[in-house]
């Protein structure tokens, strides 16, 4: 089977590229993906645009964030144009507590550099904290206001880019795991189980995968680290009206009642298990910041793991050979990074 671009992984990344490539009627796009598309890291997100939250100095990656957070609007009115899905981009901003001297001094820092790099961002007393959301711990004391700090429901994202996908006309194949790329002569393409898929151009988009692809060309090292995510249920009256951070933990809070809460880093290769003491330590996060919470049992909780590059920042490129794009390692960012990636790739092929 032949297609003019052919994309290695259909997490948010991956389609979100087939999405761009389509829309710019660029040629017949083909997506592989080894399980069901959204199924591993975007499934398994909290879905936070937290640009400001997650920065610690400026530079170009901070730059690349903003650039893509700035993209949502538009980004979740033509993916509702095109299918009718609501992504549930919701733009009451975020919260960054302190609850004892070390995190004062981490915040303060935090607000004078990025309010010299120009920066929406707000220094809170306690009580300007409380009288806005009446539900946190009253412990606190001070935080931070990034009011360009967004979210997306990450699961209403991964529906709406599939159907966008079909509607398009993207070929979609689940349940087939690339072993390796080829280039013979002229040819290209990749090898899966038992069968060859040739293209014009492959795009390898495969996230923690990404490494256990064969390639002649070295595509970028990347590794997987597991986090594992509580959900709750409860009155939407008892949450707070923004996503809420503190240096430990968040908790990002779903109109329909829902809260999810997070997360942790862990080294433990492809085991995607929750454990109990993943649950335990995101508990003590949601005490610290919200305690009413942390008497609830969670609804659910599972895990997902995150794809770090070996620079710590994504790789969105071409490879020796020009027929051969990655766009891959964006490790916590990959909700947030996902249309600008998808720009980028495109803009390359056009040039």
């Amino acid at each position: 089977m032949t297609s003019d671009f052919l994309i290695i992984g259909g997490g948010v990344i991956g389609m979100s590229v087939a999405r761009e490539i389509a829309l710019r009627g660029l040629g017949k796009v083909m997506l592989v993906e080894k399980g069901l598309v959204g199924s591993e890291a975007s499934h398994a997100a909290a879905g936070m645009l937290a640009v400001q939250a997650e920065s610690e100095r400026g530079g170009q990656f901070l730059d690349l964030c903003i650039a893509s957070r700035d993209l949502y609007p538009e980004f979740s009115a033509s993916l509702f144009e095109e299918t009718g899905i609501e992504i549930g981009l919701e733009k009451s901003g975020t919260f960054y507590l302190a609850f004892d001297k070390e995190d004062s001094l981490e915040i303060r820092k935090r607000f004078e550099w990025q309010k010299d790099a120009g920066l929406r961002v707000e220094l809170l007393s306690r009580e300007e904290i409380l009288s806005e959301e009446k539900t946190l711990n009253p412990e606190l004391i001070e935080g931070l206001s990034f009011p360009d700090d967004w979210q997306v429901e990450n699961r209403k994202l991964i529906t709406a880019l599939r159907d966008s996908l079909n509607r398009s006309g993207v070929d979609v194949v689940e349940g087939c795991e690339v072993s390796s790329i080829f280039s013979e002569g002229s040819g290209l393409g990749v090898k899966t189980r038992g069968s060859k898929h040739e293209a014009g151009h492959v795009i390898v988009c495969a996230g923690a995968w990404t490494s256990s692809i064969a390639s002649e060309d070295r595509l970028p090292d990347v590794r997987p680290v597991k986090g594992q995510i509580l959900e709750y249920a409860c009155e939407r009256a008892e949450l707070p009206r923004r996503v809420i951070y503190s240096p430990r933990g968040y908790i990002v809070p779903r109109p329909d009642g829902r809260a999810i809460a997070g997360s942790t880093m862990e080294d433990a290769g492809y085991d995607k298990t929750p454990t109990q003491g993943g649950a335990e330590q995101i508990r003590g996060r949601v005490a610290e910041i919200l305690p009413t919470l942390s008497r609830l049992d969670p609804v659910d909780h599972y895990a997902g793991l995150r794809p770090l590059g070996e620079s710590q920042i994504p790789f969105i490129g071409r490879l020796e050979n020009e027929k051969i794009l990655a766009a891959t390692g964006h490790f916590r960012n990959g909700i947030l990074l996902a249309p600008l990636t998808a720009r980028r790739v495109a803009d390359l092929i056009e040039s």
